[in-house]
């Protein structure tokens, strides 16, 4: 009862605005200063930046000795390394590299990847991507990347980093950003979109 008589009188309502007020403007400062900030750590990457593509090589008859390999890590039963190879995860060596003597082991898979580089199982299209040849157009999808797209890949440091994460992100499978233009084939490389089905 006194709770309403006191919240009823104008000058609790106008200190009750005014903080909310200060809260709002401290928040909204706050804010502003994390997008300048991140805007300047953006602007102080070297516009230079090169990808370290990776050189072709077989493992199987090389004298270089893989100590530890990166992998794609989230597949339930296929990951792909960063030699290129696809395996199954039983297969997978403790140093995280594929074993190349596993008869599930393949280098290069493009099996279920369409011309479009647009592939429907996402280690298949981490492995295409690996392949030497596909440089060339990394190069120039990384050359006509937008301002803002470019930002996403400039943490990436090498061929195998660009391929997870042109893979994992590619914005040209969507479409209404809610639909996979073709729900078959969702995971690119490519430069050009995959072909949108009808529904």
């Amino acid at each position: 009862m006194v709770l309403r008589r006191l919240l009823r009188k104008r000058w609790v309502l106008g200190v009750v605005f005014g903080l909310s007020l200060i809260y709002f403007l401290t928040s909204t400062l706050k804010q502003e200063e994390r997008t300048i900030r991140d805007r300047t750590l953006l602007q102080a990457r070297d516009p230079e930046h090169r990808i370290a593509w990776r050189v072709r090589f077989n493992l199987g008859n090389s004298s270089r000795q893989i100590t530890q390999c990166r992998n794609s890590i989230q597949g339930k039963t296929l990951l792909t390394d960063e030699l290129g190879y696809v395996c199954e995860r039983k297969d997978l060596l403790v140093n995280g590299c594929c074993n190349v003597n596993a008869p599930s082991s393949r280098q290069y898979v493009c099996k279920s990847c369409l011309i479009n580089g647009c592939c429907s199982i996402y280690e298949y299209c981490v492995s295409c991507c690996l392949q030497p040849d596909k440089q060339p157009l990394l190069e120039r999808f990384l050359n006509r990347a937008a301002e803002g797209f470019q930002n996403l890949f400039t943490a990436v440091e090498d061929h195998f980093e660009l391929c997870l994460a042109k893979c994992r992100t590619s914005s040209q499978s969507v479409q209404h950003e809610n639909t996979y233009r073709n729900p078959q084939a969702k995971y690119c490389y490519g430069e050009s979109p995959p072909e949108l089905l009808p529904m």
